[in-house]
């Protein structure tokens, strides 16, 4: 194991700035789902070579506490920083249903909303004027599961000119729509999360075919953006789960 030279870890810092498509990751389970699902790490920092649990051969290097706290974004890091470079996805047609997070911009409630399609069935994400899909704190409330989907970043405009060709309908929360509990659906279908003070952007509302409703009692008028989302798609997946 290599002692890192202040070059490095200078020039590292750099790319940490620079280039957002570097994921700096700092959890070990979620170093170890990134990997397992095909992401080439570059860089593997460690406070210790107690820590060096993985079967790397280039570019390990140990480094100070200082200098993990500088590379990680946690609060208490792990004493361990993998530097991996993440590929965009394609844009592809769904196969399954479909998430779409049109203009959030909280990190966490995306996260969590891709870990909760993730455990729906729901394959396909798109990510439109949203929080990037790089962002450490999405990836941390995903708990790794965003590397497990097929996420896509595209803007909204651009994104209405696809499903238009894809014909695949859309369906969005409003406090006017349907019960969802009551809602049967057969095809696939994409469920649209609005940003967490405006909602769904005027643009998606007006080609939503369909628009649900979470029944809630005393009095209680919404609900937050992840957790809408999420019980939407387990609804609508309940059938998975039946089986």
């Amino acid at each position: 194991m290599l002692k890192a030279s202040n070059n490095l870890i200078k020039d590292i810092k750099k790319q940490k700035h620079e280039n957002r498509y570097l994921l700096f990751l700092d959890n070990v389970k979620i170093i170890k789902d990134a990997l397992k699902m095909g992401l080439k790490y570059k860089y593997l920092f460690l406070e210790n070579d107690k820590l060096n649990i993985f079967d790397f051969q280039e570019n390990v290097y140990l480094v100070d506490r200082k200098t993990i706290e500088q590379l990680s974004d946690s609060k208490t890091p792990q004493g361990v920083v993998c530097v991996v470079e993440y590929i965009p996805n394609i844009v592809e047609k769904p196969k399954t249903n479909f998430l779409v997070i049109d203009g959030l911009q909280d990190p966490g409630n995306v996260g969590t909303l891709i870990r909760t399609a993730t455990a729906c069935g729901f394959e396909y994400v798109f990510l439109l004027d949203s929080v990037h899909i790089t962002n450490s704190k999405l990836i941390r409330s995903s708990v790794g599961t965003v590397f497990q989907n097929h996420i896509i970043e595209m803007p909204r405009e651009n994104f209405i000119k696809q499903i238009k060709q894809w014909k695949f309908d859309l369906l969005k929360a409003d406090m006017n729509g349907e019960n969802i509990f009551k809602f049967n659906n057969s095809g696939i279908l994409g469920v649209v999360v609005g940003n967490e003070g405006q909602g769904v952007s005027e643009e998606l509302s007006l080609i939503c075919k369909y628009s649900v409703s979470i029944p809630m009692l005393n009095n209680v008028e919404s609900l937050n953006a992840s957790v809408s989302g999420s019980i939407i798609m387990y609804e609508l997946s309940k059938q998975n789960f039946l089986k």
